[in-house]
C-alpha cells in the first residue's frame, strides 16, 4: 500500500517542480479612455483637418563619410576601400532623399560624373549648396545575451550602431553644429525542454542597426536646418510682377507668401576673421500667385507685391526670404 503511494507521488511533485520554475507574466490592466468617444473623434477630425505647414527645401551635400570602427578593416584594405564607409553614404544619401525635406547633390561619386561627361563632350555645371555633410560612423559591433533556467533558454543579438555627423556652412567652411545618431537592433530566439526557435548568425541586424542611427541622425539634422530661414533671389520684375527662382521641387505652393529683405552689408570681423553680414531691411512682401518649370533645375515662381513697393528695386541688393 505504501508503494503505490510513492509511485503515485513521484509525477505530482514533478509536475509542481516544473510549475515552480515556469515564468508567468504580470497581467496588463486594462484602462477606459477618460475622454468619451464624441471627443475622441472630434480631436482626430480636427488634427485631419489641420493644414500641414509647408517645408521649403535645402539644398545639401554629402561629402566624406568613412568608417572609423575597427568593424571591417583589414591591412589588405585601404581609405579607398572603405566599404562600409561607402554603405553608409548610400543609406544616408536614401535617407535625405526619401525624407522629402532636402534636394541631395552628389558629392563622393563627383569624378565619375566628370569622367561620363567627358565621354559625351559635355560639361558639369556643379550647383551651390546651403549645407555640406560631412560624418563618420564612430561606433559599431555586435553582442549575444541569453538566459538560461532549468529547461528553458532565450538567446538574443544585439547590433548596435552610431553615427556622427558635422554641418558645415558651404560658403565659409564653418561648422555650424555636430550631432549625433544611435540605434540597435535585435532578434531573440527561446527554447524549452528542447524545443522552440533556433537562431544562427543574422548578418541583416548590421544593416538594420545602421539604418536605425541613420534615421535618428536625420531627425536631429532636420530639425537642426530648418532653423535657418529659406532664401532665394529675383530672377527679374516685369510687368509688376515678381519672378524668383525655386519652385514646386523645392516646397514652394502658390498663396505662399515670402519677405523681400535687403541684403546686409559684409564687414570682416577682426577678432574672428569671419565676414559678419548685418541684419538686412524688410522692404515689402510678395505672395506666390504661379509656378513655372518642369524640373528642380529651371523651376520658379511667379509672384505679386502685398506690401511695399519694387519701383525702381536692384534686385541684386534683395533676397526673397521665408517668414518664419
Amino acid at each position: 500500500m505504501k508503494s503505490v503511494h510513492y509511485r503515485i507521488g513521484l509525477p505530482v511533485i514533478g509536475l509542481l517542480f516544473l510549475s515552480a520554475c515556469s515564468t508567468q507574466s504580470p497581467q496588463v490592466e486594462s484602462k477606459e479612455n477618460q475622454n468619451s468617444q464624441q471627443q475622441q473623434l472630434e480631436a482626430q477630425n480636427q488634427t485631419l483637418a489641420k493644414p500641414a505647414q509647408p517645408l521649403l527645401k535645402r539644398k545639401v551635400a554629402l561629402g566624406r563619410i568613412t568608417n572609423e570602427t575597427i568593424y571591417g578593416k583589414s591591412l589588405l584594405r585601404d581609405s579607398k576601400g572603405d566599404v562600409l564607409g561607402k554603405q553608409v553614404t548610400d543609406m544616408l544619401s536614401k535617407a535625405l532623399t526619401e525624407s522629402g525635406s532636402y534636394l541631395v547633390f552628389e558629392r563622393p561619386d563627383i569624378e565619375r560624373l566628370k569622367d561620363e561627361a567627358e565621354l559625351t563632350g559635355e560639361s558639369i555645371e556643379l550647383i551651390g549648396v546651403d549645407t555640406l555633410i560631412i560624418g563618420s560612423l564612430t561606433e559599431f559591433g555586435r553582442k549575444t545575451e541569453g538566459e538560461s533556467g532549468f529547461l528553458s533558454s532565450t538567446k538574443t543579438q544585439v547590433a548596435h550602431a552610431k553615427v556622427d555627423l558635422r554641418l558645415v556652412d558651404s560658403k565659409t567652411g564653418h561648422v555650424y553644429h555636430s550631432l549625433s545618431g544611435a540605434g540597435q537592433a535585435s532578434t531573440e530566439s527561446a527554447s524549452v525542454a528542447g524545443f522552440g526557435s533556433k537562431a544562427s548568425y543574422d548578418g541583416t541586424l548590421n544593416d538594420l542597426a545602421i539604418s536605425n542611427a541613420i534615421s535618428d541622425a536625420v531627425n536631429k539634422l532636420t530639425a537642426q536646418i530648418q532653423k535657418r530661414p529659406w532664401k532665394t533671389d529675383i530672377l527679374a520684375i516685369e510687368d509688376g510682377l515678381v519672378y524668383v527662382s525655386g519652385g514646386k521641387s523645392q516646397g514652394v505652393r502658390e498663396d505662399m507668401e515670402f519677405s523681400i529683405v535687403t541684403k546686409g552689408k559684409e564687414i570682416k570681423s577682426k577678432q574672428t576673421g569671419f565676414l559678419v553680414t548685418l541684419p538686412g531691411k524688410k522692404i515689402g512682401a510678395i505672395k506666390v500667385i504661379q509656378l513655372f518649370g518642369e524640373s528642380e533645375t529651371n523651376e520658379g515662381a511667379i509672384a505679386e507685391v502685398v506690401e511695399g513697393s519694387i519701383d525702381n528695386l536692384d534686385i541684386t541688393t534683395v533676397d526673397i526670404m521665408e517668414i518664419k
